[in-house]
């Protein structure tokens, strides 16, 4: 089991985690940068996770996160429970892995802008007129014309966020596959989506891009009037997650199946 003897915390804006972090967290040990830190503590919600781990993708200074949810969902974190045996949890907390997609986006002016996505890439129409996406895997082109509101590529971490609501399905954490979901497609009608090994190269062409404009969305960040997408699993870019015994993402994401 990993020691983490020096640790970073992070704390989002929220009253909530501000409240918790001066009253019980910060009281609990020296703490360090991130740059010097075994491990880093996170504070809020999925949100602010994920805004946390692309800061440490940005930074190229990538940490196991412990994350603490004062947040409303939590898929990402551990429950707001004894805050004053935080220490000792962070010791006994077991590892998960995650890669994240890389995204390629050019835009239709020729512009290359390359971000991670930890739960998703999604393209979106623009306007009122539908999109229209080539889709090609490995190559190979798989739906000429998919006419739609938009398509997304999700990671098993991210299966349980936009993909299901979307009608996508639920990835367990060690499936090693990603899930290819339509979102509101009129043709064809029937194409649900599709699952695909991880170490598929998954490309979105955008056709009539000009009348019907189309954004790329890596999680929280956007790209307008998109090309095309290219997209692959980042190995170089893995990232952990640090859960309670018990309360781990892989099971979460089991139980999320069974709910009704």
């Amino acid at each position: 089991m990993a020691e983490f003897n020096r640790l970073a915390l992070l704390v989002s804006d929220s009253d909530r985690a501000q409240e918790a972090a001066d009253t019980i967290i910060r009281p609990l040990t020296d703490w360090v940068s991130i740059e010097d830190a075994d491990a880093v503590v996170v504070l809020g919600g999925d949100g602010f996770m994920l805004q946390s781990l692309h800061g440490m993708l940005d930074e190229g200074v990538i940490r196991p996160a412990y994350g603490v949810n004062l947040g409303t969902v939590g898929f990402l974190m551990n429950k707001n429970r004894q805050p004053d045996k935080l220490l000792g949890r962070i010791a006994r907390a077991k590892p998960h892995t995650i890669a994240p997609l890389a995204m390629e986006a050019v835009t239709e002016d020729g512009e290359v802008h390359r971000f991670c996505a930890i739960n998703e890439v999604s393209l979106l129409r623009e306007t009122r007129q539908t999109a229209k996406i080539e889709v090609s895997v490995d190559g190979k082109v798989r739906i000429k014309e998919l006419v739609c509101d938009g398509v997304l590529l999700s990671t098993p971490a991210g299966s349980t966020a936009y993909n299901l609501s979307a009608d996508g399905p639920i990835l367990p954490l060690d499936s090693q596959l990603l899930a290819l979901t339509p979102i509101s497609a009129f043709r064809p009608r029937r194409w649900k989506g599709a699952i695909l090994p991880d170490r598929s190269q998954v490309t979105f062409k955008v056709l009539e891009s000009e009348k019907r404009p189309v954004s790329a969305v890596a999680d929280q960040r956007e790209i307008r009037h998109v090309a095309e997408v290219r997209l692959e699993i980042s190995r170089e870019n893995e990232l952990t997650l640090l859960f309670d015994p018990g309360h781990a993402l892989d099971e979460r994401i089991v139980s999320e199946q069974f709910v009704v």
